[in-house]
Parts: C-alpha cells; sequence; structure tokens
C-alpha cells in the first residue's frame, strides 16, 4: 500500500513538472502538430473521441453528471477527468473533443492549475477541439441561424480560452441522420478546412466504396458563392465507431490485447491479423494510402486508461510486424485534421458532389424521414424562439445596455438553451419525452431571462424624459387565444418590436372577453378592426384551461425597421358605439345558396366546395392566373413491426414508413362557420373531431393562410398516425419539386431519384420525403406557373405524384423504431389523452419569375415575426405620448429588400481584436439567388457607418462567419478536383482586409447568398466589459 502510494506521488510531481513545461513551451498545435507517417506504408490514424449527446436518453445534466445510470451508464466528467492524465503520460496520444456545452460546465469545475494542463495539451496538439459548437446540431430541422449561432458560441468560449490553437478546422457531424448541403456551405464559411460524418444512405455507401468515392469536395454552394463554400468532405467508413472487435472501453466485450506469452489466454497474434484485416478491408475503398479509424463511440472513455492501454499494444505489435514480417502497416495516434492534412499532400484529383445527402435510409424500408415532423410543437417552440433571441440581442446592443442590467448573463442563458436545442437529438425529435420537457423548460427559462433584457432596453429607448417606464409582459399562449393581459385588463397599450430592417406590417390576432375594443396607432389614428368568435375547437385545447378569452381581436400593425410601435386598445362600454361595432362583427353565411363559397381580395381569389370547406380553386387576380386544386388533411397508419428485419421495421421517431402508400381520407368533411369581416375573410373545415382548419385570407395579402390543428390523434384502434396535409394541382412538375435547406438555397428533388447512385425504392412514400424548413414548390414550366407552401416550423414533405404537395403535420406512434430512443413517439399533452399541436402554412400561387420575391420576403418576415408585449396603462394618449416615444426605429433608413441584417449584438468579453470601447457584432446576408429575381438577385451595397441611430461605427473588421478569426488571417486548404466547372468567387467593390477606420462612408457589398461578418466599434462606445459571460449554464 506504501509503495503504491508513493507510486502515485511521483507520477504526480512528473506530471506536474511536466505540465510546466507545456505552459512555458510555444503552441505548435494544428497541423504542425501531428505526427510523423511513413509515405511507403498504409498509415491507419487511430483518432481516440467520445459522442457526447447534449441529450438524448437521459437530459443534459444527468449526462454531464452520471445520473440515471439505469438508462444509460454515461457521465461525460468522468470523460474529461479520465483523458487528461493519459495526454499527459504520453505525448505520442492523441484526443479529440467536440460538445463545447459540456467541455464548458467541466472547465468551470477546473481550478487553475488543471486548466493550465488543459491549455499546454491543447497548445501541443495533443488535445484537439473538432467541430466546436456548442452542440452536433441536426440538419433537416435546423434553421441556419440558429446553426451559426449555436457554433459562434462554441467558437467564442474556445477562442476566449485557447486562442488559435482552440479554433476548430474540421467538422464533424458524425450521427445527424443526413447531411445539408447548406450545413457543408456555413462550415466552410466558418473556415473550416474539412468535414467528416458517419451516415449515409446504405445503397449510397456501396457505390461510393466501390468506386472510391467516399471522400470528395462538396460544393455546399455551386451556383452562389462558389469557392468560398467548398468543403472537403469524407465519409466514415465504420460510421463512428472502432473496427468491429477492436472496442476497448469499459462496457465493451471484446477482448482486449493479452500479451504476456507465459499465460494461458495470449493473443496478440489473432488480435493483430483481425485488426490488419480491417486496415486492408477498410483501405482499398480509398484513394490514398491512409485512413482514419475512429476508437471510440456514445459517451467512452469514462475509463480512459482501458481504451489507451489496449490501443497502446495495438500499436505496439502491429508496427513491429514492418520489421518481422515485412509489413506495410503503421498505426499512429491521430486527430481528424492531421488525417486531413495528408489527404491535402497526397496531390489527387478529388471527385465533386453538388446536391446533398438526403434522405437518409440504412437498410430497406427505413428511411429516417419521420424525424422531419417528430415532435412538431418542440420544432415550432426552438424556431419561435430563435427570432425572441434575435430581438433581446438587438435591444440590449441598440440600447447600449450595460453591466447595470446583468444583461450578458441574461442573454447567456437563452443563448446556451438554444446551443443545447440545434442537438440532432433535440429540435430533431428523437429524444425520450422527459428529455424533451427538459429542452423546453430550458427555453422557457431562457426566454424570461430575455424578456428581463428587453424590458430593461424599452426603458432606455421609450421615455422621452428619462423617468422610467413600467415595463411589458409577453403572452407565449397567443396562437391558442390565450393572454391574460389581454382578457383581464380593459385599457392597455401593444408595444410590438419588429427585429427585420424593414417596415413591416402584420396582422394581430388578440384574445379579449368582450366584443367590442377601439385600437389607435402609434399616431393615435383610430385602427380598423374586426372581432371574430373564439371557435370552439380552439376553447377545447387543454393548456387553455383557466382563459376567458371569447373573441379574437384582429387588426393591423406597421413597425419601422429594428423598431418598436405602440398601439392603444381599449374595452368599448356596453352601452357606448355597440351600433357602431356591431357593423364589424362579421356574418356567418354558411347558409349560402351558391354552391362554392368564395373568399375574395385585391390580389387573391379562392374558392371553396360548399359541402366539404375544401379548397378547389386559386386564382392570382393580378395576372389571371387559375390553378385548380383540392387540398386536405390525411393520415397514413403507422407500420407496425419488431424490427426483426428490414421487413418488419416499424414507424418511430426516427423512421417514417406508412403501412400503406395511399393515406386514409376521411369519408368526408364538412364546413364549420364561414366568415367575412373587413380585414379579414376565414372558412372553418371540419375532417374530423380531431384534425381542423382554418383557411384566412386577408385584405391586401398575396398569400393565403391555413392555420391546422391536429389532436390529440387517437391510439384507440391500437395505431399510430401520421397525419399529412396535402395539395393536389393539375401543374404539370414532371416528378421535380423544390425544398429549401435550412432556410436558405432551395435545392431541386426528383421523385425516386438519386443524383448519385441508382435508387431501388422500396418505400415510395418515405423514401421521397425531404427535410422543408421554410418553403415547398412545384413549377409547371410550360404553363409558367409556381405554387408554393410556406411553413412555420420545420416539417417533411414531398410530391409522391405530379402536381402535388404534401407535408407532414403531427406524428403519434406506438412502435419503438429500435434505433436507441427504446420509447414509441406517443407525445400525451398536459391532460394525458393526446398531444394536441397547431400551426400555419401560407400558400402562394404567382408566375415563376415573381415568385422567388414573395417567398423570400414572406419567409423572412415568417421566421422573425414582430413581437408583441403589453402593458396596463391609465394614461390617455395625449399623456402617454408625452412620456414615451410610440414608435421609433434603430435604423437611419430601412435596408434595402434583399438584404438581412442577421446579427447584431453587444461582444461582452474579448473580441477578436482588442478594442479598447465594447466592440458589436453584426452580420448582415443577401437573401436572394442568383438568378431568382431579375432586380433583387443582383449585388447589393449598403453603407454600414451611419446605418444605426444612436451609435455610429468608428471602425470595422471582417471576420469569419462564425466570428473567430479576421477574414484576412483565413487560410484555407486547396484542392484539386476532377470537376473544375462551378462557380468562383467573385470580386467586391470593397473587401474589407483589416482594421479600417471609417472617415467616410464605406461601402459593403453582398453577392447573393452571402453572408459578411464584421466586429465594428462605436464613436464614444462604452469602455471594453472583460465579463466571463460562461460561467452561467442554462
Amino acid at each position: 500500500m506504501m509503495v503504491s502510494s508513493f507510486v502515485i506521488y511521483v507520477l504526480s510531481v512528473i506530471n506536474i513538472c511536466y505540465a510546466a513545461t507545456l505552459r512555458d513551451t510555444e503552441p505548435t498545435c494544428g497541423y504542425e502538430s501531428c505526427p510523423a507517417v511513413k509515405d511507403d506504408m498504409i498509415n491507419v490514424h487511430l483518432v481516440p473521441h467520445t459522442h457526447d449527446d447534449v441529450g438524448w436518453l437521459k437530459t443534459v445534466d444527468q449526462y454531464y453528471y452520471g445520473a440515471r445510470n439505469n438508462i444509460q451508464n454515461a457521465g461525460v466528467q468522468y470523460v474529461l477527468d479520465s483523458v487528461i492524465p493519459e495526454l499527459l503520460n504520453d505525448p505520442s496520444k492523441r484526443f479529440i473533443y467536440v460538445e463545447i456545452a459540456f467541455f464548458a460546465r467541466w472547465w468551470r469545475e477546473q481550478d487553475d492549475s488543471m486548466r493550465h494542463i488543459v491549455k499546454g495539451l491543447v497548445n501541443s496538439g495533443r488535445l484537439e477541439f473538432i467541430l466546436g459548437g456548442w452542440c452536433m446540431n441536426d440538419e433537416a430541422s435546423t434553421h441556419y441561424n440558429a446553426i451559426i449561432d449555436q457554433h459562434a458560441l462554441g467558437f467564442e468560449f474556445l477562442r476566449q480560452n485557447f486562442g488559435e490553437c482552440g479554433r476548430p478546422r474540421i467538422g464533424w457531424q458524425i450521427d445527424p441522420f443526413g447531411h445539408s448541403r447548406e450545413q457543408a456551405s456555413l462550415f466552410a464559411q466558418f473556415g473550416f478546412d474539412g468535414l467528416f460524418f458517419g451516415r449515409l444512405d446504405f445503397e449510397d455507401k456501396e457505390e461510393r466504396m466501390k468506386e472510391l468515392t467516399m471522400e470528395m469536395l462538396w460544393h455546399g454552394s455551386p451556383n452562389n458563392l462558389g469557392e468560398k463554400s467548398d468543403l472537403f468532405t469524407g465519409v466514415l467508413f465504420n460510421g463512428y465507431s472502432p473496427p468491429g472487435g477492436f472496442c476497448f472501453d469499459i462496457f465493451c466485450q471484446d477482448e482486449p490485447i493479452k500479451d504476456n506469452k507465459q499465460l494461458h489466454d495470449y493473443n496478440v497474434d489473432d488480435r493483430v491479423k483481425d485488426f490488419i484485416k480491417a486496415v486492408e478491408s477498410q483501405a482499398i475503398h480509398y484513394k490514398t494510402n491512409h485512413i482514419i479509424m475512429t476508437m471510440g463511440s456514445d459517451f467512452q472513455y469514462q475509463d480512459a486508461h482501458h481504451w489507451y492501454k489496449n490501443m497502446d499494444k495495438l500499436i505496439k505489435y502491429t508496427n513491429m510486424l514492418q520489421e518481422t514480417n515485412h509489413s506495410n502497416i503503421n498505426v499512429l495516434y491521430s486527430t481528424p485534421s492531421c488525417y486531413l492534412n495528408q489527404l491535402n499532400k497526397a496531390g489527387i484529383k478529388w471527385p465533386t458532389k453538388s446536391d446533398d445527402f438526403f434522405p437518409y435510409a440504412h437498410r430497406n424500408h427505413s428511411f429516417w424521414t419521420g424525424y422531419f415532423t417528430s415532435r412538431a410543437a418542440l420544432k415550432g417552440y426552438v424556431r419561435e424562439t430563435n427570432a425572441f433571441l434575435q430581438a433581446c440581442k438587438q435591444l440590449d446592443a441598440i440600447a447600449m445596455l450595460d453591466e447595470y442590467f446583468n444583461t450578458t448573463y441574461e442573454i447567456q442563458v437563452l443563448k446556451e438553451a438554444m446551443g443545447v436545442a440545434q442537438h440532432h437529438d433535440a429540435v430533431s425529435g428523437t429524444e425520450k419525452q422527459q428529455v424533451a420537457y427538459d429542452y423546453a423548460e430550458r427555453l422557457s427559462h431562457g426566454r424570461a431571462s430575455c424578456q428581463r433584457v428587453m424590458n430593461d432596453a424599452f426603458m432606455q429607448l421609450m421615455p422621452k424624459l428619462r423617468d422610467g417606464f413600467p415595463g411589458v409582459t409577453w403572452c407565449d399562449l397567443m396562437n391558442i387565444s390565450a393572454c391574460n393581459h389581454t382578457e383581464i385588463n380593459k385599457k392597455f397599450v401593444m408595444v410590438v418590436y419588429n427585429p427585420l430592417g424593414h417596415t413591416v406590417t402584420r396582422w394581430m390576432r388578440l384574445p379579449v372577453v368582450a366584443d367590442a375594443y377601439t385600437v389607435n396607432g402609434p399616431q393615435n389614428e383610430p385602427i380598423q378592426t374586426q372581432i371574430i368568435p373564439v371557435d370552439d375547437r380552439t376553447k377545447s385545447i387543454p393548456e387553455r384551461k383557466g382563459h376567458m378569452a371569447l373573441y379574437t381581436l384582429v387588426f393591423p400593425v406597421s413597425v419601422p425597421p429594428l423598431g418598436f410601435s405602440t398601439y392603444f386598445i381599449s374595452k368599448i362600454p356596453s352601452y357606448a358605439n355597440k351600433k357602431k361595432m356591431a357593423k364589424e362583427i362579421p356574418r356567418k353565411i354558411t347558409n349560402s345558396k351558391e354552391d362554392k363559397i368564395v373568399m375574395k381580395n385585391e390580389h387573391m381569389s379562392l374558392e371553396f366546395n360548399k359541402k366539404t370547406g375544401t379548397l378547389t380553386k386559386l386564382r392570382n387576380l393580378g395576372n389571371g392566373v387559375d390553378l385548380d386544386i383540392q387540398q386536405d388533411i390525411v393520415f397514413y397508419y403507422g407500420h407496425p413491426g419488431n424490427c426483426s428485419e428490414s421487413d418488419f421495421q416499424p414507424s418511430g421517431a426516427y423512421i417514417f414508413r406508412p403501412n400503406n402508400t395511399t393515406p386514409h381520407v376521411w369519408q368526408r368533411s364538412f364546413p364549420g362557420d364561414t366568415i367575412k369581416g373587413p380585414l379579414v375573410q376565414e372558412i372553418y373545415t371540419v375532417f374530423s373531431e380531431w384534425v381542423t382548419q382554418v383557411t384566412r385570407l386577408y385584405e391586401g395579402e398575396k398569400y393565403a393562410e391555413i392555420e391546422w390543428t391536429v389532436g390529440p390523434i387517437p391510439i384507440d384502434d391500437k395505431y399510430g398516425k401520421e397525419v399529412v396535409a396535402r395539395f393536389n394541382t393539375t401543374l404539370a412538375s414532371n416528378k421535380i419539386f423544390y425544398t429549401d435547406a435550412n432556410g436558405r438555397e432551395v435545392l431541386m428533388r426528383e421523385r425516386n431519384y438519386r443524383p448519385t447512385w441508382k435508387l431501388n425504392q422500396t418505400e415510395p412514400v418515405a423514401g421521397n420525403y425531404y427535410p422543408v424548413n421554410s418553403r415547398i414548390y412545384i413549377q409547371d414550366k410550360e404553363k409558367n406557373v409556381q405554387f408554393t407552401v410556406m411553413t412555420d416550423r420545420s416539417e417533411g414533405g414531398a410530391s409522391i405524384y405530379d402536381g402535388q404537395i404534401e407535408l407532414m403535420l403531427h406524428r403519434r406512434l406506438l412502435y419503438d423504431d429500435c434505433l436507441g430512443v427504446a420509447e414509441p413517439l406517443n407525445e400525451t399533452g398536459s391532460d394525458g389523452k393526446g398531444l394536441i399541436v397547431r400551426g400555419k402554412m401560407l400558400i402562394l400561387m404567382d408566375t415563376i419569375d415573381n415568385s422567388a420575391k414573395m417567398h423570400r420576403d414572406l419567409g423572412l418576415k415568417t421566421y422573425m415575426a414582430p413581437i408583441p408585449s403589453f402593458a396596463k396603462t391609465d394614461y390617455k394618449y395625449s399623456e402617454y405620448s408625452q412620456y414615451y416615444h410610440t414608435t421609433w426605429s434603430g435604423l437611419t433608413a430601412p435596408l434595402p429588400p434583399n438584404v438581412h441584417l442577421l446579427t447584431l449584438e453587444q461582444w461582452k468579453g474579448p473580441a477578436v481584436t482588442p478594442s479598447t470601447s465594447q466592440p458589436y457584432l453584426i452580420r448582415l446576408e443577401h437573401i436572394y439567388e442568383k438568378d431568382e429575381d431579375p432586380e433583387l438577385s443582383k449585388p447589393v451595397t449598403v453603407s454600414i457607418q451611419d446605418m444605426f441611430v444612436r451609435f455610429e461605427i468608428e471602425s470595422i473588421e471582417e471576420l469569419t462567419l462564425g466570428a473567430n478569426l479576421l477574414l484576412s488571417d483565413l487560410h484555407r486548404l486547396k484542392w484539386q478536383t476532377t470537376n473544375t466547372e462551378y462557380v468562383t468567387d467573385n470580386e467586391r467593390a470593397y473587401k474589407v482586409e483589416k482594421l479600417v477606420s471609417l472617415p467616410q462612408t464605406i461601402q459593403i457589398e453582398l453577392s447573393p447568398m452571402e453572408i459578411r461578418t464584421f466586429q465594428v466599434t462605436l464613436k464614444g462606445g462604452q469602455p471594453t466589459s472583460n465579463i466571463d459571460k460562461f460561467t452561467v449554464f442554462s
């Protein structure tokens, strides 16, 4: 016992001394730190790694601490505790870490001595951060804005704590269930040199292995951004697991390497022989004499010594054969970046790819397309909360709030909650139910924190005399006609904030208790209103329990760019103006003698079958184009099964597999109320007691809105159900339809076809589903007509027949699909009877040339919709306007219609370049693709110096998209390809190369789909804050 203690003491002293050496050594991270290879051999790059889901079967907290190990034996803190000593003991060892949400938490718990040790390991390249986002985000259900934010959050932590050696150079999407081209483009713009992932369609993988195209140059934006979006991409041979038989984790069952010949179980020769077979079977499918082997998996390395001791032996005895058997195999510890560097040095030409990796199937009948829609309510909440976070950051920046208000920490809470929510088992809907609740709770907590920030900002922006502001409240259940503030107050103001750089007109729908209200605008102008009764379907939603609203008050609002407008709302006493208000209460015309029901404004006409209440015809009144259409909501029965073979694959959280290619159609639908009023016309359609919709046409709008309500999905018949909205038109779409990628570029899809291999289609419905983040459309080239459907959240969509679009809205299933989550997707809601989900679709119909202008503008206004808040007041307008601004804009002028202010935030903490005043982070983006619109697809210039009302920009530096490196310092690896016919970078009118003072206006040019990122300082700005925002965890 004394000897053991002495050995431990000696080792500790050695480690401390060695750590001091690490601290004093100049950083040799990056490609310079890579181990030597042997050019005349097959070099096997062993990559020790752990894949740590930021929530899945357990919550993020439970995973970190190792709680509830009866569900899964996983504790992330022990992984990092265990790996660090192993790296210290042997300079040849390597380890990569990915999920910064976990690492940041572990880092906060370490003392200065351990932090210095870890920095030394990072500086020497032994511990390398790969990917570097807050999580490993999903690629189908995520919006590009949130993808950028969650990576920037992780990048900022790494930059502040580890400097240049902490900057990730490689994307590592080893577990997401299909891969988006937009994600590749964003990675390239982050400055990544490459990407490795683990999952692709099994038929695609077979073809690539045969053709030696497992590694390629992926064109992330071939038609718009060109070279700057190119990303070298590699498919990992074993997913992200070790080769079969060589998992050395404490929870694995594979044989360790037993190298004592005096013992009966000596197995070195057999183990090495099996390993060489694994090497050779992998090497024949790759182009160079380098291969990568992922040595780790989910939550592994909680006992790192177990792994490293066996890998040490594997390396030792395999490499010994170079001398004894003239073996040509060389095994070494490595990292993905070191492996990539060797591929780059190979000097060969690589194949290219310009489409994406959706949908993904791991075998026949097993298409991972169900998760495009799974947990539709959570998907909607995540999307809405993204806009709330942007507004929160903007208001903090515009109001120039300092640390007296504690806003940095408050915003960080929502940043981290949103970062976790982008995880590939979060917004994807593939987590256990209790974990989904945890994600939603974190978002709610973060929103509450940001509401305090927004109130503090309004206190700075609204008062004219600096006498304070009473504060506002927000209502999170407006979509089900529930809002305490509008229900209990007879007189109140509504402050609407617009997070866009353009003036926005929006329709407000407020839950109220009476049938007569007056609304006055920011200049005290009367606003026309319309009162609509709350329908019985809405009243029956369980989550609405306790709310009193009987009516919906509808009226338009107009809000200036990056600003607010105040509206004054008063209940009219029952004895006053009742006759006048009664004229605005809509009539019910269901009993009309006409055989059809028509809704029409100056732009659109919609015809409905009177007997069924379903849409039958669209007409664009601007150009006279007609479109016959049949719209309904139907459902597929989910396929049952026990997963024993592909024929028995059930539908589940991941997998969509209907038990028939034809959905169940109701015997008949029937109309509810049909309402016509001065502002909005509505048709209520009842498909069943649990599936209803309202189709709305607002005055002056070029789109129609369909609000659907689905649930509780019944399961009394023991069948799960997958509910879809269908649009059947007469357009000749010729198998082609279009879907967006993460809310940005649009990709063409062809039914029953894949560009890179000959598809054997085993699921004609599920195998044609693609992610729809914001829009899906079909075109009839001959008629020059485009029909577009916009969504308010991520959904799965397809065109199963020519002229048809279908979107999956909600799912409830009774079988686990045997892919790890170990429970069926059965959301029961607050009353235990089944979750009710409500959402919206917007439908557009125009010429092909005109459609982009409509869907680009509407897509932006949908995902960044104005945010209403409320305050009780007894002031008359004359009194209120004396004390407070009733309308205000943060911009000196609206931005051009094709430009979006993607990011505006105060950059608390150390900036990329040291600054004496508080820097700001700004991202500007061009929202159009090339050739989408004759005018709006052109490059556009923006004057940034005098863009804002409250401050003027003094200096500017351009950064990479992830805001962790000066753009002028970015030097990515170059690659040769077998195909060079694609767009190259465009020349700019002006490019910011380094810190530039602004004695005069600088025109920032944006090309189609371009995002440019800037660190700016302000004239007379506040002193720099060096606060450590990463001391909180949402």
